[in-house]
């Protein structure tokens, strides 16, 4: 029964970790959500869930190996999403961001392991594809890191791997295409495009040309559900997660115009420029395997995840303003 399974989710109080939680808590799961500890208490964006669809939530540090486990007891299930997860980040400080990630895997999976949890969901991201070799990318794709973050999600990706091998333990690894939608940083292309097409001035950007394949975010939660209820036949499995259609950079930009009703003005922002050999110019998802062993399709429309994404943005404007000045 869902009513009695028990969920740790880490990360919860991010993006599609805040999301996750909400579907979980809708689906009747019990949830024990992860939140970095700071001395302000913040709970990031599980604040924004109705009283009844809030879940346990512990503060500490996926570093420490003893707060893992003590979160782990009881659970069943277990969704990693805890990570550094900005590449831009990880060219200041590459050394950070390859042992976080490293690290707060291990603790994860040493947890799974002592208290027997039956299936342990792992995070990935397509970004460990790098450029890819052929136009659309299945899960045999080669691994190619073009950024430090990328290789810190390929390490934790073989650590995941080793655990299903060497101890049996039930793991499924999700590689999420670029998920977009409401609550996700300013610093993701989708929102930064849209919070400057809102303020009414141009839209500064990086490379218009690379293609990505945008999945909205209540999709990507469905997924992660999907991974942990699926039969065994995923488990140790890397199951990438699209819609199987990419669009360029420019094609986003054109798009929230026509939304908004005007066209947007784009001038080059040399900041968000990668380096060249480090950037990557295309990420299709060939999604089957997704659609054969977790029973997962993606239902929301680009269009329609962009206009949503629109509307929660304008409706929360004021204080994600308030929001930047504190940081």
């Amino acid at each position: 029964m869902v009513g009695d399974r028990r969920a740790l989710v880490t990360g919860a109080a991010g993006f599609i970790g805040s999301h996750l939680v909400e579907a979980l808590m809708s689906a009747g799961w019990q949830v024990v959500a992860t939140v970095r500890y700071t001395s302000t208490g913040d709970i990031g964006y599980l604040a924004d869930l109705a009283p009844d669809r809030r879940p346990e939530i512990r503060l500490g540090d996926l570093r420490d190996e003893g707060f893992v486990r003590d979160c782990a007891r009881g659970v069943d299930t277990i969704f990693h999403l805890g990570a550094h997860i900005s590449i831009p980040h990880s060219y200041v400080s590459p050394r950070d961001v390859v042992l976080n990630n490293v690290e707060t895997t291990v603790n994860a999976l040493e947890a799974a392991r002592n208290q027997g949890v039956r299936r342990f969901v792992h995070t990935s991201t397509s970004e460990v594809f790098g450029t890819a070799r052929t136009p659309s990318i299945d899960e045999n794709h080669a691994l190619h890191a073009q950024s430090p973050y990328a290789a810190s999600k390929i390490s934790a990706d073989k650590v995941v791997e080793s655990y299903n091998r060497a101890f049996g333990l039930g793991t499924v690894t999700v590689r999420p295409f670029n998920t977009y939608g409401p609550r996700q940083s300013r610093r993701a292309v989708i929102t930064h495009i849209i919070h400057q097409a809102l303020a009414g001035g141009p839209v500064r950007l990086g490379s218009l040309a690379p293609r990505r394949d945008f999945t909205f975010v209540t999709d990507t939660a469905r997924a992660f559900m999907g991974a942990a209820e699926a039969p065994d036949a995923a488990v140790g499995r890397h199951v990438n997660l699209g819609t199987g259609s990419d669009v360029a950079i420019a094609d986003i930009v054109a798009m929230v115009g026509e939304i908004l009703g005007r066209p947007l003005e784009v001038v080059e922002d040399q900041d968000r420029i990668r380096p060249a050999t480090s950037e990557v110019m295309r990420l299709t998802a060939d999604n089957r395997l997704a659609r054969e062993v977790i029973g997962w399709q993606p239902r929301i429309s680009l269009r329609e995840g962009l206009a949503s994404t629109i509307r929660w943005i304008e409706a929360n404007r004021s204080r994600l303003d308030a929001q930047d000045r504190a940081t």
